[in-house]
């Protein structure tokens, strides 16, 4: 029988443009336009400045396009620069069902990978389809998810990237599975990455898998060789990862016929997923009874389990930086009381010593609610209730955050966001130009040319 890896391999080569449903070939762009403005939104960023440094240090044949300072490198060097850039903020897109994940994550590779090759938008467009439908699946393979037991999901995206980026290197079968060996027995990640105080690395783990992907298409091209049955052979995947019940029969899962990227989630804060619910019901109760932070006596939230111990642990209360901010449930809702928003620039040095905002800090309680934790993955409810100083208390809950496929971002409102990140980076008229060729991106012939675009 052949391996998993051969039959999401067939998958990859076999997908042609044409059989791609246009709802699911319009969410791609959608969310191409919406990662490169994530992306350009953080080419200032100290961060992403060190590692501009570091990627030019670093050399390389100058065949793909680094977003923002133009850079030309080889496109394992690009892929992890503009995967970065992409997920640095952590405004890109989300979906969480067992394991959570952010299929943005591989655009980058996908499009250093695809302009090297001197392929078409068209071409770029069914790698970005691949990247969606198998990270999606992935994420429905365990139970719990790999997170749920000390994993980050990078693990999964190191057997995704391979396929990604072997179809825009023109692998054959056994090349593809041959990468996905390669990749998969080499980028497994803790889940450590993403938990008490946070550093640089909650954003750069998914990139290096996306990278890894790109070295391993690389690899089997020449003909080195990996691991055919990864997952599911001797001390593959699922015997090592032995405390989740694996769902194998996911991973295939209407493949080709079913396109899961409709599915997939817009992120209207840049902030850690379970927060957008909490977030928009704080919003809504400030609105709706003129409440400022000066107003505030307490503020109670109720959310899942994982809501409360991934985002609400005691360095959440005291966040030193913009990592463990956005990842700081306390914070982000101060924020939002204190400022009436949680946007990129609530991260700032300056915000993050912001007195109204730690004054808040202070008067925020989480709490894992059972019912709540009942309905996840399906319903994502969180419930706010803030008491005021004179006493009264007022409560809103939401369920579905804005950006969700049940609350969805507009096409005007995807363009809003681009421009809101791209505005202070690039010129007017070079965001219209952006917006046009994304929207016509199957239409593009030169990959470089669109790349260019995105030149700060």
């Amino acid at each position: 029988m052949p391996s998993l890896s051969h039959k999401m391999a067939e998958f990859a080569i076999n997908l042609k443009f044409e059989d791609i449903p246009k709802d699911a070939v319009h969410e791609a762009k959608r969310f191409l336009l919406d990662s490169v403005g994530c992306a350009l939104a953080a080419v200032s960023n100290e961060d992403m400045q060190a590692m501009y440094r570091f990627t030019e240090k670093l050399g390389g044949t100058p065949e793909a396009t680094v977003i923002g300072n133009g850079l030309r490198t080889n496109a394992p060097n690009a892929a992890l620069m503009n995967c970065l850039l992409t997920r640095a903020l952590d405004y890109n897109d989300i979906y969480w069902e067992q394991d959570p994940s952010h299929p943005s994550d591989i655009i980058g590779a996908a499009l250093a990978a695809a302009e090297v090759n001197g392929k078409s938008g068209r071409d770029a467009l069914v790698a970005i389809l691949i990247a969606y439908e198998l990270e999606m699946r992935w994420c429905h393979a365990a139970e719990p998810g790999v997170r749920e037991v000390g994993w980050h999901h990078a693990t999964l995206t190191q057997f995704v990237s391979p396929l990604v980026a072997g179809r825009m290197y023109d692998l054959d079968v056994n090349q593809m599975a041959a990468a996905v060996g390669i990749s998969g027995s080499s980028h497994f990640t803790l889940g450590g990455v993403v938990a008490g105080h946070l550093t640089n690395m909650k954003n750069t783990a998914d990139p290096l898998a996306a990278q890894a992907g790109v070295i391993a298409a690389l690899m089997a091209r020449e003909g080195y060789e990996g691991p055919v049955e990864v997952m599911e052979g001797k001390e593959g995947l699922f015997e090592v990862l032995n405390n989740v019940e694996w769902r194998p029969d996911w991973l295939l899962k209407n493949l080709g016929t079913e396109f899961m990227i409709t599915q997939c989630s817009y992120k209207a804060f840049p902030t850690e997923a379970l927060t957008h619910q909490p977030i928009s019901a704080a919003l809504q109760v400030c609105r709706e009874h003129n409440i400022s932070a000066e107003d505030v006596a307490e503020i109670l939230v109720e959310t899942t389990t994982r809501g409360a111990d991934i985002l609400s642990d005691p360095s959440k209360f005291a966040p030193k930086t913009k990592e463990t901010a956005d990842h700081s449930l306390p914070y982000v809702i101060a924020a939002a009381v204190a400022d009436g928003n949680v946007l990129p620039n609530s991260f700032s040095d300056e915000k993050l010593r912001d007195p109204r905002i730690w004054a808040l800090l202070g008067k925020i309680k989480v709490v894992a609610d059972p019912q709540i934790d009942a309905l996840f993955p399906g319903v994502k409810r969180a419930r706010v209730s803030i008491t005021t100083t004179e006493g009264a208390t007022h409560t809103a809950q939401v369920d579905h955050a804005k950006g969700s496929p049940q609350n969805p971002l507009s096409d005007d409102e995807v363009v809003a966001k681009f421009r809101a990140n791209a505005t202070g980076v690039l010129a007017k008229d070079r965001q219209d130009a952006i917006i046009e060729a994304t929207w016509n991106f199957e239409e593009v012939e030169d990959l470089g040319e669109y790349m260019r675009l995105l030149v700060v």
